[in-house]
C-alpha cells in the first residue's frame, strides 16, 4: 500500500530521496526540469546529476512542490 504525499521541506525531500537510493538531477539541457535519479531505472529522459544546493535553488525559484509516495510494508 502507498500513500501519496507532498512537501516543500528540503530535509524531508532529501531524506526520502536518499533513503530510496535517489540523487538530485535535472533533465539534460533544461534549467528547471528537476528529477530524482534512481540509478538503474530508465524513464526515457537523459538526466544530469546536480548538487542538492542547485536542486533546491531551482526548487525555490520555480516555487515547486515535491510529490512522492510513502510505501508501507506490512
Amino acid at each position: 500500500m502507498a500513500e501519496s504525499k507532498s512537501t516543500t521541506d528540503h530535509n524531508e525531500i532529501r531524506s526520502w530521496a536518499e533513503s530510496n537510493g535517489g540523487r538530485p538531477a535535472r533533465v539534460a539541457g533544461s534549467d528547471a526540469a528537476l528529477r530524482i535519479d534512481f540509478p538503474g531505472e530508465e524513464d526515457g529522459e537523459h538526466l544530469e546529476a546536480i548538487s542538492w544546493e542547485e536542486f533546491f535553488a531551482t526548487f525555490e525559484q520555480e516555487n515547486l512542490v515535491f510529490l512522492y509516495e510513502q510505501r508501507w510494508v506490512s
